[in-house]
């Protein structure tokens, strides 16, 4: 049947894809099972460089070496064309296309008139990371099984065209870091942290207060530190000041001062952090954590500039400027009544919001490379690059703790890592189990997705039934793992049990 030579290729591609092999290598093998399988000839797969603003042919088959590297610009050509909307197109006879480039050259000889070509988007997360397109002898009008086909294809390479994608992409950025050393939280090549970039630049040297918000783990505090070295006061005290780990009744002191006597322990006059931060910046940390208490104190720091010490009534001027940050959201905590909403507007001047990092996904082995390259050194390893099944793994994890959580899994794995790479299991668990199990749900989502699910059921109940419902048994006639067969007889509802007692 014409669907067994298809399924027969989605496996062999499936089985390829999980095993750690070289990119080039990895995809030049993918295009030689479409020709030899099922006569795909002249396979390409090209890359979306967001940062070149090109697609570049990257792995072909059957197609002559080009002395130059070979690219498209988004729109130009029906490559061009796939990228720029992320739908496929199939030409049925290519003589009679003018979108039809053939920039490789690899057509000029061969007669066009029944020669098919198609070519589909390569999507990660939803965002167009490249494209595969082949060509065929065909006399038929309608594609469809064949675009169908192609899709799932397109899907189950995705991740590692997009792990390529993000190691080329950053390669001038690499470079960039061994040279400028910059601050790793605010190192990034996604549309999100160049915002925030600009938006650093914008109000680095002004003396306007700032508001910076995101999650637990996004580096608000190395941003604040950012602004203040490069503002006008650099030269001046960065005071920083946690408000959520200071109890509540000293939190005034704390940030006011206090004279000698004033309460039960002081046994001084102290200043307050508003002073010793005079003429420079301080950096209010989890500022929704003050009290309602200190919060109108704080307001009145903000219009006045001075400040009063517990204890005293003389007021004293301060010069400072004021980054606040918070990973609450401020305008629910004033609904509830927990936070000033006049403080809010006076701290809310020139706000700045950080990203998590599973929304800077590009970003990821960049910082990951960064982080390498400075705790090699601080820890006296040398590790000189990640691993491909490493990146797969970092790629599709979900990064709850954001990037202070990626430093800390970088600092594991040199740690562990016996020679000068970093491999996949050298990760912590959680990145393991939950990449493996996104990377499984890759494989089977698209068109084909059904044929291919039936396919996958079918093997999973023979190899039940030799086992003889012993799922371990099972996985190891599939060359799979335990944990993996249980998760698909749920997926599938197959009831192992009832295959306890066959023979076949």
């Amino acid at each position: 049947m014409k669907s067994n030579k298809y399924l027969s290729a989605i496996q062999k591609i499936s089985e390829l894809v999980s095993k750690n092999v070289d990119f080039t290598e990895l995809m030049k093998n993918i295009l030689i099972i479409l020709s030899n399988e099922v006569n795909m000839q002249r396979g390409m797969i090209s890359i979306y460089r967001r940062d070149l603003q090109k697609i570049i042919v990257d792995v072909t088959y059957g197609i002559p070496k080009q002395g130059e590297m070979v690219f498209y610009k988004v729109g130009e050509g029906i490559t061009g064309k796939v990228v720029e909307t992320g739908r496929p197109i199939a030409i049925p006879r290519i003589d009679k296309e003018p979108l039809f480039l053939d920039r490789t050259g690899a057509r000029r000889k061969i007669d066009r008139s029944k020669l098919a070509f198609i070519c589909v988007p390569i999507k990660y997360d939803n965002e167009v990371v490249g494209a595969l397109s082949v060509d065929r002898v065909s006399e038929k009008d309608d594609l469809k099984f064949e675009v169908s086909f192609l899709e799932t294809i397109a899907n189950i390479i995705a991740s590692k065209v997009h792990s390529r994608r993000i190691m080329d992409e950053n390669i001038k950025l690499r470079d960039a870091i061994s040279r400028h050393s910059p601050v790793g939280t605010i190192i990034g090549n996604s549309s999100s942290m160049r915002h925030v970039a600009e938006l650093i630049n914008q109000v680095a040297e002004t003396d306007t207060t700032i508001l910076i918000t995101g999650e637990t783990g996004t580096g608000k505090g190395l941003v604040a530190s950012e602004i203040h070295q490069r503002s006008r006061r650099k030269n001046g005290p960065f005071i920083r000041v946690n408000c959520g780990a200071i109890p509540e009744n000293l939190i005034e002191s704390e940030l006011f001062g206090h004279e000698k006597g004033s309460f039960t322990g002081a046994i001084s006059t102290r200043k307050g952090k508003f002073e010793e931060a005079n003429r420079g910046t301080i950096f209010l940390d989890e500022i929704g954590e003050l009290s309602l208490s200190a919060q109108v104190k704080l307001l009145k720091v903000l219009e006045d500039r001075e400040v009063t010490r517990i204890g005293s009534n003389k007021p004293i001027k301060v010069d400072v400027r004021i980054i606040a940050a918070t990973n609450k959201n401020l305008e629910k905590e004033v609904e509830k009544g927990n936070f000033r909403l006049d403080l809010l507007y006076r701290l809310n001047i020139f706000p700045i919001h950080l990203p998590p990092l599973r929304e800077r996904g590009s970003d990821i082995i960049l910082l990951a490379d960064y982080f390498v390259q400075v705790l090699s050194e601080k820890l006296g390893k040398k590790i000189k690059r990640i691993d491909s099944s490493a990146i797969d793994l970092m790629m599709s994890y979900h990064w709850p703790g954001n990037v202070r959580e990626l430093q800390n899994c970088i600092e594991r794995a040199i740690l562990i890592a016996e020679g000068d790479v970093i491999y996949g299991y050298h990760l912590p668990p959680s990145l393991q189990i939950e990449g493996e199990l996104k990377q499984e749900k890759t494989l089977f989502t698209g068109n084909f997705k059904e044929l291919v699910e039936n396919y996958e059921k079918t093997l999973i109940v023979n190899a039940l039934k030799k086992a003889k419902g012993k799922q371990s048994e099972a996985a190891k006639i599939l060359g799979t793992t335990k944990r993996i067969i249980q998760y698909k007889i749920q997926k599938y509802e197959i009831d192992y049990k009832k295959y306890a007692g066959v023979t076949i």
